[in-house]
């Protein structure tokens, strides 16, 4: 009875906090997904995130799986699922950026919610195919919200409770008494409701910023002389200046050159680095050696981002997931590819010695290795480019269709005090330096 008692309280508590209950339909225009064709497109989700994340899971019997195998034990029940190696130096940045750790890390990414674009394509109808499914989720990929646009959402039919467990996003969530689960961004917001006005300004705010950003490296001019120094500005220790901070990052792996050849790159042309989040890892003594400055406001991503940071290629995926549950899980799975990409042309440009990973060398400290990152770079830019520009069009269709225009408005003109936020090389995480006014 306590244990009863316990889960009940437990489902309460997600309730209250993600918005789910069970009720009538909160609104009339709604496109339905017949179950067949929904659990399809979950399942083939969940098999690409599997697929792109696969070389990066630790084993079935690695240390760090000991309480899933315990757990599975216990409840007789199989998962697949394994955590990232926080070791593997392609993965890893998943777990240290983006949070995702552990055995949920994966499984959030696994995770699966309808495209807001069948809202685009599709008005109060029932979906009949998987192929008018995948086409209408598209849809905000070549077609704008119209200003006659009526609020609406998406019915998976047949869901229950129990899909919540491992398959689709309890956040945003609506139970319909026996029709299924509703997904819909007006109603989540509360997008119609004066009280919320406040607490939807504060909301939309990184959405907001997001999407500037987003615009913002469109429209810039690609810096094609960087070389990923950033990663060697990290563990540059010149003869009587204090060990770096981040020398211990990736300390697991072996560096592939001498110190002296590390300081000698650094110092030979200085470092290009348009990447506001990197220059925090500098080692303090890189710090006069960046060409774009000692130290940057977080306001100056508006300026300096720009469409060949390997960096902003691996942002994206941030970018992306901060829509859940309202992105597309197709672009969700693109964007985690180029993201992986970036990375591993990141790591391969490194110091490191990355080779027992299966990482090719780009070495950067060479003529030839220079040109070779700008062949490689120039390329992912490519690939990036169409994914960037897709994620700016899902932002463009999703504020409309969560927010009124004068929240967005008052978000413009209220942005939050992180964004007058400071990075210097060793210094503290963007909330803990504020300027001071």
């Amino acid at each position: 009875m306590g244990l009863l008692w316990g889960l009940f309280l437990i489902f309460l508590a997600l309730s209250l906090v993600s918005g789910i209950s069970t009720e009538k339909m909160p609104i009339k225009n709604v496109v339905r997904i017949p179950e067949k064709i929904w659990r399809q497109a979950l399942s083939h989700h969940q098999d690409q995130v599997k697929e792109l994340l696969r070389p990066g899971l630790i084993p079935i019997d690695h240390p760090l799986n000991a309480a899933n195998l315990s757990r599975q034990r216990k409840t007789n029940q199989k998962n697949e699922w394994t955590a990232l190696d926080p070791k593997h130096p392609v993965y890893n940045f998943l777990i240290e950026y983006y949070g995702l750790k552990g055995l949920k890390g994966p499984k959030q990414l696994a995770r699966w919610t309808p495209s807001i674009g069948l809202l685009l394509k599709s008005k109060g109808q029932t979906i009949d195919s998987i192929e008018e499914f995948e086409e209408a989720s598209a849809a905000y990929t070549t077609k704008k919200l119209s200003n006659n646009y009526e609020d609406g959402g998406i019915l998976l039919e047949g869901a229950i409770e129990d899909d919540f467990a491992s398959s689709l996003h309890l956040r945003g969530a609506n139970i319909i008494k026996n029709e299924g689960v509703l997904y819909s961004p007006a109603v989540y917001f509360g997008k119609n409701d004066p009280s919320r006005q406040v607490e939807n300004t504060k909301s939309a705010t990184p959405f907001s910023w997001y999407r500037s950003v987003l615009m913002q490296t469109l429209e810039a001019e690609p810096v094609l002389h960087c070389h990923g120094l950033h990663e060697w500005a990290m563990q540059y220790h010149p003869p009587g200046a204090q060990p770096p901070p981040s020398a211990k990052y990736q300390s697991h792996l072996p560096l592939r050159v001498s110190q002296e050849v590390i300081n000698h790159a650094v110092e030979r042309k200085g470092v290009s680095c348009t990447h506001v989040d990197a220059l925090r890892y500098f080692a303090p003594a890189a710090a006069s050696l960046n060409h774009h400055g000692a130290s940057l406001q977080r306001i100056d991503q508006l300026k300096l981002e720009q469409p060949a940071c390997v960096h902003a290629h691996m942002d994206l995926l941030k970018i992306c997931l901060k829509l859940r549950p309202f992105n597309d899980p197709v672009l969700l799975q693109r964007t985690l590819e180029v993201a992986l990409e970036a990375r591993r042309l990141d790591v391969a440009a490194s110091p490191y010695d990355a080779s027992s990973y299966g990482v090719d060398v780009v070495p950067i400290e060479t003529g030839e290795g220079r040109s070779e990152y700008r062949r490689q770079q120039k390329a992912l830019m490519q690939r990036a480019e169409v994914v960037r520009k897709d994620l700016l069009l899902l932002y463009e269709n999703f504020l409309p269709m969560a927010f009124r225009e004068s929240c967005l408005r008052q978000a413009e003109e209220k942005p939050k005090s992180e964004r007058f936020a400071k990075a210097e090389p060793g210094g503290l995480p963007w909330r803990k330096n504020l300027l001071q006014t």
